[in-house]
């Protein structure tokens, strides 16, 4: 009795959500293009970090070597991104990893994966609009923050800010204003901000190649101290020391700066997922959302290339400023005029990457109210605008009250938790799906497949009938681990992968906590090559077994490897991060179990279908056999317009 209710109970946290891919139907107005997307990816992902991130890396990580610390970065962040464009392609519907999720994994994890997307999208745009409202207040002398001071200070230390952020809230809710308008206009705004924070990272680049002086990447560490003790100037400012200059050269801190620099530089990186959320606002989506993931993320390695390139040529590297390097290399070159097109960049690289945390944040909590995991309030469409109306009022009302209230520094740290989780889940979701059957996977892989539409509907249900029944030759022998005798995926190679990945997930954990505690301690380095060694050998398992041949616009190469790769970078870098931000990770949950639990679990759309006298089998969409709904999408797409971009 009990064994049964804990295996009922199973079910409901891992029952996985039927997608009906059918591009034609959207309860939001289908009004943007590829290039919206580029922009949109492009402004969330190259915020203000570009103008403050390459100083603070180059000057105490990686030295000039800062572009071999973005190159290590934007290859760890194209992993995760290859796997967001294949579900962008597979399933292009609103949600993001949270979709994905459930249609994989199950219920639990989707609804832990879009409760942690909430909480990283709202203090992403708190602690953006505060940046904002900081960097403009310091452009006019900082009248603001003084008013603020002397008129409503806050004696809460360790809790609150020191004073309530009226500008900041001002940004958000105009923001929020404009989200509300209209996805067309949003994106328009998004636009042009986007291409003027191009245009004055393009100066930047071009200015500081002119200006600069390739000796500042080989510089000597002697003849700099030398001539700093035989200066008769005062350049104590600068505390230039032995431990600030590392070995000189190109890589002054050495192979271990480099990949601390690139552990940090992965951050900047974050941003392009909210491309996902618009699977039902974008006009060819299977093609759209991989590229402009892709496209999106290798825009943002050369301008994050040749800034830092730019600015350890114009300046030496351990005299960089922390917080703001490129008006401060302007200066050093003597062109001070420069900090104001820097100033006017910053301004629109903080805007486009307000609205790309914004944007995505009532897409996801939309997704969720529909599917009956979170209040189905927050699920209203606006009939004008067919945009998430009251999500995105209720998203704008809560950063604003975030951002006016708290002090969000040391909250930043769950942003990582939240995006890495998701991208976690993501690259698993990608390795269990291509090699399950195609009966188990086909509701959301009909959408994309190009196989023949004229295929009898009798013949392709006798065939996924026969690949439904367990083949004589299916048990679970070396020869079938090592060598499937099956050519396309089966019901055991379905279940082999699934196990595999579990176990992936586990040792990569204690690989990532073993690593961080244990550094290179003897044992720690002992049980880390176990460790690697047995994931190798899973690795080749999965990697011996039978993929499915579906063919979709746009598909994740060198499987399994890169998706393995990928869970072992976000699990280290998640493992990174301190106690207390865990602490307060662990805060949220509960918040977010409680409202799973005493509602989600009982209210969820597959709940209600499940009880339902008219329950529609997970072979089975809207009624009718898949074979048939494929059918008539496949006519659909050949008679669709083109995507104008």
């Amino acid at each position: 009795m009990i064994l049964a209710t804990l295996k009922g109970i199973g079910k409901q946290l891992l029952r996985v959500k039927v997608v009906d891919c059918n591009t034609e139907n959207s309860h939001f107005s289908r009004c943007l293009n590829t290039f919206d997307l580029v922009a949109l990816g492009v402004g969330s992902t190259l915020g203000a970090g570009v103008y403050v991130l390459a100083g603070a890396v180059a000057r105490d990580s990686s030295g000039p070597a800062i572009i071999l610390s973005f190159l290590i970065a934007a290859l760890a962040s194209v992993l995760a991104g290859l796997c967001y464009a294949e579900f962008g392609a597979r399933v292009p519907r609103t949600g993001s990893a949270y979709l994905y999720s459930y249609v994989t994994v199950g219920e639990l994890w989707a609804f832990i994966t879009g409760w942690n997307l909430i909480l990283s999208y709202i203090i992403g745009t708190s602690s953006v609009a505060r940046a904002w409202s900081a960097t403009f207040d310091e452009l006019i002398g900082r009248h603001i923050e003084e008013f603020c001071r002397r008129h409503m200070t806050m004696n809460a230390p360790g809790f609150l800010a020191e004073y309530p952020d009226i500008f900041a809230v001002f940004i958000i809710l105009t923001l929020t204003g404009l989200l509300a308008f209209g996805v067309k206009e949003s994106a328009l705004v998004n636009k042009v901000f986007t291409c003027i924070n191009i245009l004055v990272l393009l100066f930047v680049v071009i200015s500081g190649f002119v200006k600069g002086n390739l000796k500042n990447w080989n510089l000597n560490p002697e003849e700099i101290l030398n001539a700093t003790n035989n200066s008769s100037l005062n350049v104590s400012d600068l505390l230039i020391s032995e431990e600030s200059l590392g070995a000189g050269g190109f890589m002054p801190f050495g192979i271990s700066g480099v990949l601390s620099g690139a552990a940090t530089c992965f951050y900047a990186f974050v941003g392009f997922d909210c491309i996902a959320t618009t699977g039902e606002e974008v006009k060819n989506p299977q093609r759209a959302i991989p590229i402009g993931i892709v496209a999106s993320l290798l825009i943002c390695f050369v301008a994050y290339f040749g800034v830092s390139a730019a600015l350890t040529v114009m300046m030496p590297y351990y005299m960089l400023d922390k917080n703001s390097p490129l008006p401060v290399a302007f200066k050093y070159v003597g062109w001070e005029g420069a900090t104001y097109a820097v100033a006017i960049g910053s301004l629109c690289a903080l805007s486009t990457s307000l609205l790309g945390s914004m944007f995505p944040m009532p897409r996801v909590i939309w997704a969720m109210a529909e599917d009956g995991l979170l209040f189905k309030c927050l699920a209203q469409i606006s009939p004008r605008t067919k945009s998430p109306l009251t999500a995105t009022i209720m998203s704008g009302v809560v950063a604003a009250v975030m951002a006016f209230l708290f002090d969000l520094k040391d909250l930043v740290d769950l942003m990582s938790i939240g995006t890495l989780l998701a991208y976690t889940l993501v690259a698993a979701c990608v390795l269990v799906l291509r090699y399950q059957p195609e009966q188990t996977s086909g509701a959301y892989e009909m959408a994309n497949t190009q196989d023949d539409p004229e295929i009898p509907e009798t013949e392709s249900l006798t065939e996924g009938n026969i690949d439904m029944i367990p083949q004589p030759e299916d048990c679970i022998t070396i020869k079938n681990l090592l060598n499937p005798s099956n050519t396309e995926p089966s019901s055991l190679s379905g279940f082999v992968v699934n196990v595999c990945t579990s176990i992936l997930g586990v040792l990569v954990f204690v690989f990532s906590v073993v690593a961080v505690q244990g550094g290179l301690a003897p044992w720690s380095v002992a049980v880390l090559s176990v460790i690697m060694v047995v994931c190798l050998i899973i690795t080749f398992i999965v990697w011996r077994q039978p993929q499915s041949k579906a063919k979709l616009a746009f598909k994740v190469p060198l499987l399994p490897f890169l998706p393995v790769t990928s869970l072992f970078i976000n699990v280290y870098l998640m493992m990174q991060l301190d106690r207390g931000t865990w602490m307060r990770f662990s805060i949220w949950m509960i918040l977010g179990f409680i409202i799973y639990f005493s509602y989600g679990i009982r209210n969820s759309a597959e709940a209600v279908l499940t009880r339902s006298d008219t329950y529609t089998p997970a072979c089975m969409i809207k009624g009718e056999p898949m074979t048939t709904e494929r059918k008539s999408f496949l006519d659909n797409a050949q008679n669709a317009p083109e995507d104008d971009d």
